[in-house]
């Protein structure tokens, strides 16, 4: 059964879903170069709370100006659904951020955008969305590229053979730590963007992502009491990169994908996603210096040939 035929009950959007799902990949992309940046000087718990509150508050004087009616009209299931998916999304964040402390942004981000996997594993149960053939294959192929970026970094090709560590000392390494948290990430993200399917389409995009990310941000700061860290005391110029990760990849980025939810699937969206460890990977290597191994380069290749094919039939 193919997605197409679902997709055609909402109504037609004003601007290409494809279009503004590519301005968010592209968006979305600098994360991990502000929080490199910020946790010279930031704990990444905190980076995570500045981002998803300091997103909540630019948002709050328009949703308070022309969305509270709907808010106000909310049930008490949708309420339910909004606070889960907040949960979902400080959990991503929590565990993504912190693995750029322990990896590199290649191999985070690829692992985190494994998201499609886990997505189209459980769209079929939960939200009754059944892959066709084409998404399925383009689905393979990026993942099997995820994979050779992820080991891009700890292997290496010598002599025309794949050399890598003992498995020992690859899963002491904190490179194995970063990866491991990387991948929590995306579980987290799964929950978010399952949610995110069921309830865009009964809600508008500005009145959704205001209570999610408010009660990610709530969700956050009650992590950063926990754990006894401060949300004061750093340098200005951490305070800008916490900023700027707020209102680019996050207000810009994400933002975008909710819109995209509404009329494309959620396997879609997610495949979509497996965009970021491209434009990461490219910024890191302009901006950190960061060099793309080999392996890194064929498995981004091989990404990108996955959404190709994920993307021909259902646009």
């Amino acid at each position: 059964m193919s997605i197409k035929p679902a997709l055609e009950s909402y109504a037609k959007p004003k601007l290409p879903p494809g279009a503004v799902l590519a301005f968010g990949i592209l968006a979305a992309s600098t994360a991990s170069l502000f929080i490199r940046f910020a946790q010279g000087d930031i704990p990444s718990i905190v980076i995570a709370a500045y981002r998803l509150s300091l997103a909540t508050l630019v948002l709050t004087p328009l949703v308070l100006s022309r969305y509270h009616k709907e808010l106000m009209s909310l049930t008490s299931r949708q309420i339910l659904l909004l606070c889960i998916s907040g949960i979902f999304l400080a959990f991503h964040f929590a565990a993504w951020i912190t693995s750029l402390r322990y990896t590199t942004v290649a191999s985070s981000v690829v692992l985190v955008s494994t998201t499609p996997l886990w997505v189209a594993l459980l769209s079929p149960i939960i939200l009754k969305e059944q892959p066709d053939k084409a998404i399925w294959i383009g689905l393979l192929i990026a993942l099997a590229g995820g994979t050779v970026v992820s080991i891009g970094q700890s292997c290496s090709v010598q002599s025309g053979y794949l050399q890598c560590p003992p498995f020992g000392e690859f899963i002491q390494a904190d490179n194995f730590t970063g990866n491991l948290l990387a991948l929590v990430g995306a579980w987290m993200a799964t929950g978010y963007m399952l949610i995110g399917r069921r309830l865009r389409s009964s809600l508008a995009l500005t009145s959704y992502i205001y209570v999610v990310y408010g009660v990610a941000a709530v969700t956050l700061l009650a992590m950063v009491a926990i754990t006894g860290e401060k949300m004061v005391g750093y340098p200005s110029q951490s305070y800008l990169y916490c900023l700027a990760l707020a209102l680019i990849p996050q207000l810009l980025g994400h933002s975008s994908y909710n819109w995209a939810l509404k009329y494309l699937s959620a396997v879609y969206v997610s495949v979509s996603l497996l965009g970021e460890p491209i434009g990461s990977t490219i910024m890191a290597l302009l901006i950190l210096k960061e060099t793309p191994t080999i392996l890194e380069l064929a498995g981004g290749v091989l990404i990108l040939a996955g959404i190709y094919l994920a993307s021909r039939k259902t646009l």
